[in-house]
This record gives C-alpha cells, structure tokens and sequence, in this order.
C-alpha cells in the first residue's frame, strides 16, 4: 500500500511539472489582459474630458491600480517579473506609483529550503557540506530570480565568503517567461509603442541562458576584475574575487565583501550625524557616482566586456565611499564596430554635435523613420535619452517613452539585440544620479575614453586632438608635439605616425601604445 501511495504521488507531482508552464502562462496572460485593457480604458474615457486637472486625477487613480496589479504579478509569479520589475521600477520609464511599489521587489524571490541548498552544493562540488564550511548562514543574505546568495566560512582557509547557488527547476520557468513576454512585445510595438521591443526581449532571452552558467560568470568576473586593476592605479569600483576551485554551473564561491547597499546610503549616513541633504553627503555622492560611471566607461568603451546589470540591490558603499559592484550574471562583451560606433555616439553626445549622433545612429544598425521636420534635433535628444544620464535643468524625469519623447516623431523599426544591455546599463545609471539628486552627464565624462578608443582604432582624424591626448600620457608640451610633426615632414595619420623623427625626449613606447 505505501508502494501504491508513493507511486501516485510521483505520477501526481508528474502531471504537476507538465501543466505548471501552461498554468504559468495562463495567469501571465490574464493579468497582462487585465492591466493593459484597463489602461486603454482610461484612455478612451479621459478622451472626453476637457479639464487637464481632471484628466491628471483620473490617470494618477488608474496608475495606482495598474502598479497595484503589477506587483501582484511580479511578486505571485516571481521568476522573470522579478527582473521585470527591477527594469520597470524606474522614475524614467513608469508612473511614479508603479516605481514605489515595484521598487519593493528587489531580492525578494522565495527562497531556496536550506535543506534543499545543501544538497545541490554537495552534488556539484562532491564532498561532504560540514567539510567545506565552518560556518553557514542558514538565511540567505538574498534571494533573487535565478539565485539566492549565503554568507559563510570556509573551514580550511577561515576565509569569509558569499555562496550563490541556483534555484532548482528556475531556468525552465523563466524560458516559459520570455516566451510569453515576447508575444506580449510584438503586440505592444504593433500597436502601441513605437519601439522595437521584440528585439529587446531577444537580448533578454539570450541574457538569462547565459545567467544560468556559474562558470561563464566567474570568467567574467575575473577578467573584469584584472581589466580595471591593470587600467587604474586604484580601480574605481571593487569586484569580489573568485574562489579557486569552487566554481560550478550551479554554485558560485566568492569573496564576501561587507559594505551598504546604495539604496540604504541616506539613512546610513544619517546614523552617523550626516546631514543626506548636506555638502558633505553631495560631495560623497558624487564620488560615488563618479567612480562608478568611470568603471563603466572603461569597461564598456575600453575593454568591450562589461557589467550589464546596476540596478541598486548590486552596488555597495564600503569605507571611505568605496564602491563595490556585484552579481557577474548579466555581462556584456560588445562586437568590436559595435563598440566604435558607440565611442562615436558618445563623442558627439559630449560636443552637442547633431550631425555625428545621426552618423553615430547609423553605425549603431539603428534604422528609424522621422515625421518631424526637424529631424536632427529630434535624433540627437532622442540619443539623449537613450544614451547619456544627463537631464534638462528642473528635470528629474526623462524617459525614451514619455509623451514628450523624440520617440513619438522618431520611430526606431529596428534596434541591435547587443544594444540593450548598453540601453538598460544607462537608464540604470541615470536612475541613480536622479536617486542621488545630481546632475551628471556619462556621455562628458566618458568622452575621452571614447576618443582614446578611436584613436587607437585609427578612426580619429583630428591632429590636435592626437596632440592633446598624446600631451595627457606624456606631459609633453602641445607646442612642441606640433613642432615635431612639421620637422617629420609627413602626415601624422600616413601609416606610422611619426615616422623617423628623433623624438627621443618623449615616451615612444606610451605615445605608441595610444596609437
């Protein structure tokens, strides 16, 4: 009779994981239903109503139902809404009140047993759970989408480390997810919005497979953490190091770094008699937005492999304003035109010039359709919008899809997949100079990043921008570099610069290595 029992309960559980993708979506669609018909609703009914503030009152209700609605179906289904809600919890791409109750989501995916943690440790390193740890949290610190993190110790080397390890069965799941939110991004850009969103949700599909291989994420990790070491004298943000051979597709080990998440830096300055609104806040914010914008200028620009995901819950304030990046699953690594193009778009973001942000768009593979008669205008802010964390004097909220956006007279038919990573990174950053209640523009700061990346591609053409920025790596006199270009009697971008000119009183090996 137990026999019996046991089998039916297998064969239930059976049936269970069959129908559960066709439950999943079922709810996905109901609810999507739900809030996308109330909203055309509200639409049609402030249509017939002539008084702003009245139409002003009757969206502000209709916001608060549809968050509402919204963070039911992130929090119920989980999985990928988790991560949707992380994107759409942002002042610059929804209503304020879907921002306060989505923000809400961060790390708050039902974790793991710890029953169940312990044996997918043991099963992906093969030893015994007690020989590996001395001490084990039994709390996850977090617990997010794909994965929840524990701090422990391990037992030979008493070193204090952060464990990540899968949620068993999450990666079918959030594949059932993507799919139903692709179909959901063909209806919206066929009748709603005027944006490529298809090709978004492809990126994020491709994203997700690759956030489920531990192994490929401890690579990442690794070299990005040796990029910024080798490039800065001090690298601007910290990157946790990896464990030595404990690394599986399914558990990550790496070094436990203690610090306070960004979001919580307000009232953590306050515990310590530090006025939030004070100079002494502003001066340490804009520190701490400054190193990290330099650490994704470098990655980006410079390297081409890059963190892909800085929504706050990944970015900690250690001492003395330090800042540390975590969580390697979402990276980057963009083509090599792919990078150029976009050093271009950032160069012409920087100087406000129009005519090389519609070059920049176009090398991009960004193919639009304009009904404005101002064309260039319309292009280059929309690239603002997109591209740079930089907002209009009085403004503190920007999005690409607000009523007001170049997007309603530049429609985008077409967005390269490897975009969106650069798009999401950007709309991140910018929410955190907003959060942080700075103005800060990456494109100007990136800017000679950017130049020094086409330089040494041999796309710049600009001999007195060559000279500044050979000036900038050797403290050579600007005068003087112009003086012996001239003795050289040839062109400085005729193959290999400088040709057979004695230039023994500079650093030919660094002029070269910018070359």
């Amino acid at each position: 009779m137990p026999l019996a029992l046991a089998q039916l309960q297998d064969l239930r559980e059976r049936i269970s994981d069959r129908l559960r993708p066709w439950s999943r979506s079922a709810q996905f669609w109901v609810r999507a239903a739900d809030i996308y018909t109330s909203y055309k609703v509200c639409q049609l009914r402030t249509g017939f109503v002539k008084d702003e503030e009245e139409r002003e009152a009757m969206w502000e209700q209709q916001h608060e139902l549809g968050a509402q609605k919204m963070y039911s179906l992130c929090s119920e289904l989980g999985g990928l809404f988790l991560k949707a809600a992380q994107i759409l919890g942002k002042p610059d791409l929804s209503p304020m009140a879907w921002v306060k109750r989505l923000v809400t989501l961060c790390d708050r995916a039902p974790a793991t047993p710890y029953d169940v943690v312990r044996d997918v440790v043991e099963k992906q390193f093969e030893k015994n759970f007690d020989d590996i740890f001395e001490f084990f949290d039994v709390e996850p610190v977090g617990s997010a989408s794909i994965a929840q993190v524990h701090r422990a110790r391990l037992r030979l080397s008493k070193t204090d480390v952060a464990v990540k390890v899968q949620h068993p069965g999450a990666e079918h799941l959030m594949m059932v997810d993507i799919w139903n939110m692709q179909a959901m991004a063909l209806f919206l850009q066929k009748y709603d919005i005027n944006f490529d969103l298809f090709s978004a949700t492809k990126e994020m599909e491709k994203q997700i497979c690759y956030e489920f291989d531990f192994v490929r994420e401890a690579r990442a990790m690794e070299r990005i953490r040796e990029f910024l070491r080798v490039t800065n004298k001090k690298p601007p943000v910290m990157v946790p190091r990896v464990i030595p051979g404990m690394v599986s597709r399914e558990v990550l080990v790496m070094e436990f770094i203690k610090g306070t998440p960004i979001m919580n830096l307000g009232n953590e300055m306050a515990k310590r008699g530090i006025d939030p609104g004070g100079k002494i806040a502003a001066m340490a914010k804009q520190k701490i937005l400054s190193d990290l914008t330099l650490a994704y200028g470098q990655m980006i620009l410079k390297d081409g492999l890059f963190h892909a995901d800085p929504h706050p819950g990944n970015i900690l304030i250690c001492k003395d304003t330090e800042v540390a990046l975590l969580d390697y699953g979402q990276v980057k690594e963009m083509p090599e035109d792919l990078r150029l193009a976009y050093a271009n778009l950032v160069v012409a973001m920087a100087d406000d010039d129009l005519l090389r942000a519609e070059e920049g768009f176009r090398e991009l593979g960004i193919k639009t359709r304009t009904i404005a008669d101002n064309k260039l205008e319309e292009l280059f802010q929309l690239s603002l919008r997109m591209f740079d964390t930089r907002l209009p004097p009085g403004v503190t909220v920007m999005s690409p899809f607000a009523d007001d956006s170049s997007l309603t007279k530049i429609g985008v038919e077409s967005f390269p997949e490897e975009l969106f990573s650069v798009l999401r990174t950007i709309q991140l950053l910018r929410g955190l100079t907003v959060g942080m209640g700075l103005t800060f523009s990456c494109a100007q700061q990136w800017r000679p990043i950017a130049e020094e990346a086409l330089l040494k591609a041999g796309r710049l053409r600009d001999i007195r921008l060559l000279c500044v920025l050979i000036e900038r790596e050797t403290n050579l006199n600007f005068t003087k570099l112009v003086q012996l270009q001239n003795q050289s009697k040839r062109e400085v971008f005729s193959g290999d610069y400088f040709g057979e000119v004695e230039i023994a009183t500079i650093n030919e090996h660094r002029i070269r290595n910018i070359l």
